[in-house]
């Protein structure tokens, strides 16, 4: 590599306050972490701040160097707004660098009470078009779109050449379901859902049930989504990573999407060139080690690709789901 570039921004998980200390430390410039309810899109037990360590983190975070953004991107529902409300007004009030939101009515409060306060439009509103975006930019200051998993790298520069905002894209975990702020699966299943709820596939409606020829069925409520064979790996069981008969097949298959994760290590040059100025990564529901391989991984490739050079990012193919990667659609749309 000779070209040099700008050097994008690191945005890294933070599940818990431990999880947020070991990606500041490995090297983020930025953190994005929610608090412990349905205001935010991890809202799962065992994760996610109170305001006590959330004030803590803030502070850990800014003395060396790195920023906070609080993720208030569910959907408010009525009437239970306030709750939204509030934790717009504690990420003010304790200083955090800009709030990730989704919901209209939730941006209409922030810009209106908090002038100064930074917002950033979260992938969960799924703004993928530049009037989409500019009507954001214009009604409530957005300062930055993370875009949907659905664009192309040349897509994403025309959107760039058309926006007055900054883009920040997703570089390594979770695929999604190419329809971000929009799924209904698993609201159909157990009644709660990520948009407005913040849980996706509720451990409590989570079953393994072992069958007598030594296979594992995964069932959510009602429904049965997947069955491991005996050697085989269970994973979490998640409506969109089933896999499930229909007529005609003999074999189950995946109806949605396989487990596989996303990896754009090989692109960072081409997302940079498009005008992707904050890289993301997924995982708040990740543990330490995880956060801390991926960050450090991604710290070095960002350093090397801005300074020309080709990045190492071999160890990277270890932490991806099933062992198995995906660039999705910033390649190509043929990914079906």
């Amino acid at each position: 590599m000779n070209e040099t570039f700008a050097k994008p921004e690191l945005v890294c998980p933070a599940g818990t306050p431990a999880a947020l200390r070991t990606a500041v430390d490995a090297g983020a410039d930025a953190v994005y972490c929610g608090l412990a309810n349905e205001t935010n899109a991890r809202n799962f037990a065992g994760l996610n701040f109170t305001p006590q360590a959330l004030e803590q983190s803030i502070a850990y975070a800014h003395d060396r160097g790195a920023k906070v953004l609080l993720a208030v991107n569910s959907f408010a529902t009525s009437p239970r707004a306030q709750l939204w409300f509030d934790a717009v007004d504690l990420a003010a009030r304790l200083r955090a660098d800009a709030v990730i939101v989704a919901d209209i009515g939730v941006a209409s409060y922030a810009v209106s009470r908090y002038p100064g306060l930074r917002l950033h439009l979260s992938v969960q509103a799924g703004a993928s078009s530049p009037e989409a975006i500019r009507y954001y930019c214009e009604e409530f200051g957005i300062s930055r779109v993370v875009l949907p998993r659905i664009l192309t790298v040349p897509e994403i520069d025309a959107i760039h050449r058309e926006i007055p905002c900054e883009i920040e894209a997703f570089v390594f975990g979770n695929i999604g379901m190419m329809a971000e702020g929009r799924c209904s699966l698993t609201n159909y299943v157990t009644g709660v859902s990520t948009n407005m709820n913040g849980v996706c596939s509720p451990a409590s409606d989570v079953r393994y049930v072992e069958h007598s020829d030594g296979s594992t069925a995964a069932t959510l409520g009602d429904f049965e989504i997947d069955c491991y064979a005996a050697e085989e790996k269970t994973g979490y069981p998640t409506i969109c990573k089933g896999r499930y008969m229909r007529p005609g097949r003999e074999e189950p298959y995946y109806a949605f999407e396989e487990p596989v994760s996303l990896n754009l290590s090989a692109l960072l040059p081409d997302l940079v060139r498009a005008g992707v100025s904050a890289l993301k990564i997924e995982g708040r529901q990740r543990s330490r080690s995880y956060v801390h391989s991926v960050v450090s991984a991604y710290r070095r490739a960002v350093d090397d690709v801005a300074a020309g050079r080709t990045p190492d990012l071999s160890t990277l193919a270890m932490l991806t789901e099933g062992g198995k990667q995906t660039q999705g659609a910033y390649a190509t749309k043929k990914w079906r």
